[in-house]
């Protein structure tokens, strides 16, 4: 059968605990805004939850290393204590509904890092699909290191035009046993999950779309391109990280099934309904208002929307966004170097406008939309996107932690 990097999983899922309180959102969300996190805390109070087992990205700069050490004796004691319970050899299945969409179909599974790379312009099976700032890598290293179990937010891209994989498998769900139905807390949604237990019906699915007629039909090459990162792109790379340096310990027949090896992640159809791009939106505080925007606007051409709360600026251009963005991104750098300031990522104009006009030192920058059909094709001939490019959906929609993995052995 064609290698897909696709794997089934021995997943872990809570036994018994209150699966409201379970569920958290991704670590990289909601980076300016304290309170969301201070009211999930609040909320979760002494319940088992995976916000004890994960570090949002808002206390990196917080007591960070003391987290950590709380984070990895959290993941101890909870497997120590029976937290777990460990579903045979399969994936799941989950139906997520959000504020925004009715349904996202996804595939709980594994992807094989060893057919993973992050670097531009690599031609492995699962590719990056923004630029990687491997400063961003060690602190998430930190944690991954020491742990056991690891609890993802990645979601991954596959290229379906047909809806042959998760669709039919979402069709035959009253079939499978189902794992959990519950209501997100923060104003997620809500999700179900079922286990799939045909391991070979999927994977021979997913081989079916690297066959090389269907390739040269759709995208005139016969690049075996599975997936794409959607989400995540920095936990997949950590994970790869340290896949390389566990490997180093390891015989050549113990690197084959070491569970390092394989990271669990979210698998979406690029094509299901509840998929859907959206802009990152630039927010950038201690800076002088007037100046930024008039060396922005004469440094970076291309549209975009600017922002300083009260009001917009439209700037005209027909460079490519991919061009833009890494414009726009070179001068906010630069600009800081120079003068000092700090840019965060924000998603949503009413969050951003509500940001910009709480500080007069902010200016918005609001890049176009990337086309999500255009994705495989651009990484495919050009290699990775700019970072933050493009998110999937907006912050309360991403994927809330709940299914693990054991990492060591």
């Amino acid at each position: 059968m064609t290698e897909t990097g696709l794997y089934p999983a021995e997943i872990l899922i809570p036994d018994g605990a209150d699966m409201e309180k379970w569920a958290c959102v991704a670590c990289d969300q909601f980076t300016s805004e304290k309170d969301y996190w201070e009211k999930l805390a609040e909320f979760v109070g002494d319940a088992k939850s995976t916000l004890k087992l994960t570090l949002p990205e808002i206390y990196l700069n917080d007591c960070a290393e003391e987290r950590i050490k709380e984070i990895n004796a959290n993941i101890k004691n909870y497997l120590d204590s029976g937290v777990f319970k460990t579903l045979p050899r399969g994936y799941v299945l989950t139906v997520r509904t959000t504020p925004f969409v009715k349904r996202r179909i996804g595939l709980i599974a594994c992807a094989d890092l060893e057919k993973y790379d992050y670097k531009k312009g690599v031609k492995n099976l699962i590719r990056a699909t923004e630029g990687t700032i491997e400063e961003r890598i060690p602190p998430r290293l930190k944690i991954r290191e020491n742990a056991a179990v690891e609890f993802p937010h990645i979601m991954i891209l596959f290229d379906d035009e047909r809806r042959e994989i998760t669709e039919k498998l979402y069709e035959r769900r009253a079939e499978f046993k189902k794992l959990y139905d519950f209501t997100l807390n923060m104003g997620g949604g809500h999700i179900e999950g079922y286990f799939v237990p045909e391991t070979e019906k999927v994977a021979e699915k997913f081989a079916a779309l690297l066959e090389e007629d269907r390739l040269n039909q759709k995208y005139g090459t016969c690049d075996k391109f599975a997936f794409a990162v959607g989400d995540g792109n920095h936990s997949l790379a950590t994970a790869k990280a340290h896949w390389n340096k566990v490997k180093e310990t390891l015989t050549e027949e113990e690197r084959k099934t070491h569970p390092a090896r394989f990271a669990l992640a979210e698998f979406n159809n690029i094509y299901d309904e509840g998929i859907y791009f959206e802009p990152i939106y630039r927010f950038v505080s201690g800076v002088n208002r007037a100046e930024f925007i008039k060396e922005l606007k004469a440094a970076a051409a291309g549209h975009y929307v600017i922002t300083d709360g009260d009001g917009k600026t439209e700037v005209k251009g027909n460079a490519a966004l991919p061009a833009v963005i890494s414009a726009i991104d070179g001068f906010i750098k630069g600009y800081i170097e120079k003068h000092g300031g700090a840019v965060d990522y924000v998603h949503g104009e009413e969050n951003l406008i509500k940001l910009v006009k709480a500080d007069k030192t902010a200016v918005g920058v609001m890049p176009d939309v990337l086309n999500k059909s255009d994705l495989f094709k651009y990484v495919s001939e050009s290699g990775s996107l700019p970072r933050k490019t493009f998110s999937m959906g907006m912050g309360v929609e991403k994927r809330y932690y709940l299914e693990g993995k054991k990492i060591r052995i």
